[in-house]
């Protein structure tokens, strides 16, 4: 692998910021996991303006929509808007069901849905994750009956992250349920408006609503909206999770935290000491920034060996592993910098970092739930990597 970018990729980086700048309103915080819900309105500008300069979809196919430009310029282009905490990204659409239809997905569905999501008009969702199926996914209860040329489908999907904004989702259901338990399962576009389709909010502990839950009541689907194989889904679902385990995002975001907390403690004094000068306070930040660097230097290694055609499984397990995980250890280090007011939420005129150190110690919980917990990557990478066996 090569350890530093050229000079093509410097430059994006700083047209990049330029543009951002630009773009957003000044000063510009961010909050939470996704910063795009602090203005939805403002989230849509901007992303149809990175589609019209080709970023949102640079690393797709031109015939798709892109630039065919490197794994590695995408995930600049990553790690440049997590470190900013900005809105504009596509991560359901752009990064997860757009690569998944290019390989599995017939020329209609291609036709229909890749340009839309190109241009940043549409907003997607995942329906994976159920009340009583989640880490063991294959599990899932969601039932679609064939009936002519549609599916029936009744059941319903939880932790189902901006269903309340989404056009459509992208379903797993059961259609056979007598198939052995990773088969039966058939991978289906729905659209959001369609009759029997309901939407619930979960409100999560950190007061944001990203997460909902999506009921299906005799939902009528056309079986065209199937990609792939019906009954053989599962395989559509597992290369859609590898896109969405490969990603910049967690180690940008760490750093970001750090890099904040960073600037509170040369500013601050305790006892007449800046905080940065307490050796407690500098070997804390010293490990939590090898931790950043590690997640970042993981993450990018994804992206190279996708730039070389290769299918980087367990090297993304590993990845989100360490990357999700770093988010969480490097939020504990910002509150135990930050002492007792770190605790303060943003509503509170007395929280240092405008309360952003409490809000994303909580979200960093579910960071290593969502796309699978990090015991399931962990599996993955005994199994697949080390060729463990299972059991």
């Amino acid at each position: 692998m090569e350890f530093k970018f050229t000079a093509e990729d410097e430059e994006f980086r700083r047209e990049l910021r330029a543009f951002m700048k630009a773009e957003l309103p000044d000063p510009w915080e961010g909050a939470g996991r996704y910063p795009e819900e602090d203005d939805w309105d403002l989230n849509v500008a901007v992303r149809q303006k990175m589609a019209e300069k080709g970023w949102l979809t640079m690393h797709w196919p031109e015939e798709y929509g892109g630039q065919a430009a490197s794994p590695v310029k995408s995930a600049i282009f990553n790690e440049e808007i997590a470190y900013m905490r900005a809105p504009g990204r596509d991560i359901f659409g752009v990064r997860m069901l757009g690569p998944t239809l290019m390989i599995h997905g017939s020329e209609e569905q291609k036709k229909t849905h890749l340009p839309s999501v190109a241009k940043g008009e549409i907003q997607w969702c995942q329906g994976y994750s159920e009340p009583e199926s989640g880490s063991d996914l294959a599990s899932l209860s969601t039932r679609a009956v064939r009936d002519g040329d549609d599916l029936v489908i009744n059941g319903a999907k939880v932790w189902t992250t901006m269903a309340h904004r989404a056009d459509w989702i992208m379903l797993l259901t059961r259609t056979d349920p007598d198939a052995p338990k990773h088969r039966g399962i058939s991978f289906v576009l729905v659209d959001m408006k369609t009759p029997g389709v309901s939407v619930r909010p979960i409100i999560n502990m950190a007061n944001g609503h990203e997460f909902n839950q999506v009921t299906f009541d005799d939902v009528r689907v056309p079986r065209a909206n199937v990609v792939g194989e019906e009954d053989r889904g599962w395989y559509v679902a597992v290369t859609l999770l590898d896109f969405e385990r490969s990603g910049i995002d967690y180690s940008a975001a760490a750093r970001r935290m750090m890099d904040d907390t960073k600037e509170f403690a040369t500013e601050t004094k305790r006892n007449g000491v800046p905080l940065i000068e307490i050796p407690w306070v500098r070997t804390l930040m010293a490990d939590r920034y090898i931790d950043c660097e590690v997640a970042r230097l993981m993450a990018y290694n994804v992206a190279y060996m996708q730039s070389q055609s290769l299918i980087p499984t367990k090297e993304a397990s590993m990845s989100k592993v360490f990357g999700s995980e770093t988010v969480q250890r490097v939020t504990e280090a910002s509150l135990d910098i930050l002492g007792m007011y770190g605790t303060l939420g943003r509503e509170d005129k007395w929280a240092p970092l405008k309360g952003r150190a409490q809000e994303h110690w909580m979200n960093a919980f579910a960071g290593t739930i969502a796309a699978g917990t990090s015991e399931i990557q962990r599996n993955i990478i005994a199994g697949r990597g080390l060729g463990l066996p299972r059991g």
